[in-house]
């Protein structure tokens, strides 16, 4: 665990529009996937209020298309963009990354799904898992070479303190074995999400600037939470602390560590870190705070990466 935790003037109550401000992004060019609900919406509003070009990557193009002319209206920044992609297809990935022209300075992997039934994709594999890691995992390698070409790219891998409800477990990630649990599933993609974030450190940053941090946004009330009762929410926030851990956050605060990680100049050059409240996690304090020792683990990284490989080498998917 790292000892000299980064730390900045924001925390808990910061909203997005706060760490942005002062903030020049003009001539710089951003994906949100999920770009077009819950804190997904707001990291793409904070962007464009810096001038930036972003890109709404989602799958229902029509709620994209809303969703930007509002923040169009909102802004006075024209340069907000819509295109379609299915996270937990990877012919849909591989059609965006291969229509994807020029660099990209950000790309933020927001787009989720929580806690959801038993669902294999088409290739048989577990949803979480499919659409939280392997699609963003896709996509990303996929549009290396247009980060690399940037300069000083990130890559912002939205997380949750649901990781800590299971690490990668390697020997059954799909469930074909074991009882099929939805938090223990969400809770494995999230741990995912952080190993991302220290296995592409150690690939990236030296060698082509892309700088890729994780982070917990916090509890915001999102259609994220579709497939989780308002009972099951109770109890998860009063197992969370009390009222004091049971506080929901608006979705102008959920996104603010996101919106740090993209493009904060207080986090020039770090890396493979995990985030929460705006500030570097230690380890675990409660039910919500903290990161896990094993999503940090830089052999379950390169691990998984290398399954990462195997899993979407073993499917042909032209880009067409």
């Amino acid at each position: 665990m790292n000892s000299n935790r980064i730390t900045t003037p924001f925390g808990e109550q910061s909203t997005a529009a706060e760490v942005i401000a002062g903030v020049d992004l003009t001539g710089k060019r951003a994906i949100v996937t999920g770009g077009a609900s819950g804190i997904g919406v707001e990291t793409v509003r904070a962007l464009a209020s810096a001038n930036a070009e972003v890109t709404l990557a989602v799958r229902n193009v029509e709620a994209g298309q809303r969703t930007a002319e509002d923040i169009v209206a909102d802004t006075g920044n024209k340069q907000v963009l819509v295109a379609p992609l299915d996270l937990a297809d990877p012919a849909s990935v591989a059609a965006f990354t291969a229509a994807w022209d020029g660099p990209l300075h950000i790309l933020v992997n927001n787009a989720g799904v929580m806690a959801a039934p038993l669902t294999r994709t088409a290739h048989g594999w577990e949803l979480q898992f499919a659409t939280n890691h392997l699609g963003h995992f896709a996509l990303a390698t996929g549009l290396h070479e247009a980060l690399a070409a940037a300069g000083n790219a990130r890559v912002v891998s939205v997380s949750s303190s649901a990781h800590r409800r299971s690490p990668v477990v390697f020997n059954d990630i799909h469930f074909r074995q074991r009882r099929y649990d939805p938090w223990l599933a969400y809770g494995q993609s999230k741990t995912a999400n952080v190993l991302f974030a220290v296995e592409a450190t150690r690939r990236w940053l030296a060698a082509d600037g892309i700088a890729v941090n994780a982070l917990m946004p916090g509890g915001i009330r999102t259609g994220l939470q579709r497939y989780v009762s308002q009972d099951e929410l109770d109890r998860m926030a009063a197992q969370a602390g009390g009222l004091a851990g049971a506080r929901w956050k608006t979705p102008e605060q959920g996104a603010a560590t996101s919106v740090l990680l993209a493009a904060s100049p207080l986090l020039d050059g770090i890396s493979g870190r995990y985030f929460e409240d705006c500030n570097e996690a230690g380890p675990p304090v409660d039910a919500r705070h903290g990161v896990a020792q094993y999503a940090l683990d830089p052999d379950a990284a390169a691990r998984l990466w290398q399954v990462s490989e195997d899993t979407l080498a073993s499917i042909d998917t032209p880009a067409s």
